[in-house]
């Protein structure tokens, strides 16, 4: 980068409904949260442009869509969404992962058993979704998933104390999931790729309450496959995974309950978007970025909106201020004395 910023996360504009929608005919079959058709762009980006333009004093039915665009054209490199509550339109569910105590005294034998049983917990919780690259490199895809995160700690009223997002699990290439095979094809009588052109990528629908077993999973009755694939992460969902464990979240309890991929979590404390961020003043840069200056993620939410970029810069604990060259002064919009968010990756 030498030191250039040359991408920008920000809000997504109504102006950026055509790029939008091209960007997303792009082959993307490990993200299944987000919007293809363009009625559905055009409604989560009319949902995101109220939730920013709202002033919430807690986390509500708000949904944030953002945009990765070049800082030379403009053009969209990418894109990434947090929800205020996941379950604000009805409950998210999931499955958890338990372990049950299976004994008998007169045999005198007792073991343990995994198990999974559909729930809500994390109905309440924040969620992340939507993230999507499709061009640059893995340091980009960085500053894509974190920014959001960011955007929370610059607004924490808006989000709530805890954070989630799904991985997708393993699908082959004719886009079937072996832990779909063993377990939702049964119930829902369809194959997963139309299960989630059903659903959407959501899981707050009613009748996945409704069709899947309301009874534990025991999960040594799965199939061999459906049981290697359990937490295990899609194949192109990798670096979106390492990225969200690099922030701070984990993967342990919980699974998706249509691929069983790994739902990560996180208390909002263990996120480095909320622990390590520096709040500094903006200053101008009068020389070139020294060499040995650390990359960071910048981000600002001032009264012309939200923007993070990265840049080299020294942010210093005995100094309230940093300093910031002219490309990412005017990517975040930013004057000299205006309040950012710095935080070193």
């Amino acid at each position: 980068m030498e030191g250039k910023a040359m991408f920008v996360v920000r809000p997504v504009e109504t102006g950026d409904i055509p790029a939008f929608e091209a960007m997303t005919t792009y082959p993307a079959p490990c993200v299944h949260t987000l919007p293809r058709s363009r009625a559905a762009i055009e409604d989560a980006v009319a949902c995101s442009i109220a939730s920013f333009a709202s002033a919430p004093q807690k986390p509500a039915d708000e949904s944030y869509l953002f945009v990765l665009a070049s800082t030379e054209d403009g053009s969209l490199a990418g894109t990434a969404s947090i929800a205020a509550t996941a379950g604000a339109h009805g409950a998210f569910y999931a499955f958890r992962r338990d372990v049950l105590s299976q004994v008998s005294r007169d045999l005198g034998i007792s073991h343990n058993v995994h198990a999974l049983s559909l729930c809500s917990d994390l109905t309440s919780h924040s969620q992340l979704s939507g993230f999507h690259l499709v061009r640059g490199e893995r340091i980009h895809a960085a500053l894509l998933s974190r920014a959001r995160l960011l955007f929370a700690a610059l607004a924490p009223q808006r989000f709530a104390n805890r954070f989630f997002a799904s991985v997708s699990g393993p699908v082959d290439g004719d886009g079937r999931s072996p832990f779909w095979e063993a377990l939702g094809r049964k119930f829902f009588q369809m194959d997963f790729l139309a299960a989630e052109r059903l659903v959407g990528g959501a899981r707050n629908r009613g009748f996945i309450v409704e069709l899947m077993p309301h009874y534990p999973v025991y999960v040594p009755l799965l199939p061999a496959a459906a049981q290697q694939a359990l937490g295990q992460v899609h194949a192109e969902a990798g670096q979106a995974f390492d990225i969200l464990r690099e922030e701070g979240f984990e993967s342990d309890v919980y699974v998706d309950a249509f691929d069983g991929g790994p739902v990560l979590q996180a208390p909002k404390k263990a996120l480095s978007a909320f622990s390590r961020s520096r709040r500094k003043r903006a200053a101008a840069m009068t020389g070139p970025a020294a060499e040995q200056a650390r990359l960071h993620l910048v981000a600002a939410a001032g009264g012309r909106g939200f923007r993070a970029v990265l840049a080299r810069c020294e942010v210093s604990g005995r100094s309230d201020a940093v300093a910031l060259d002219d490309q990412a002064l005017r990517s975040l919009q930013v004057s000299p004395g205006d309040t950012v968010l710095c935080l070193k990756l």
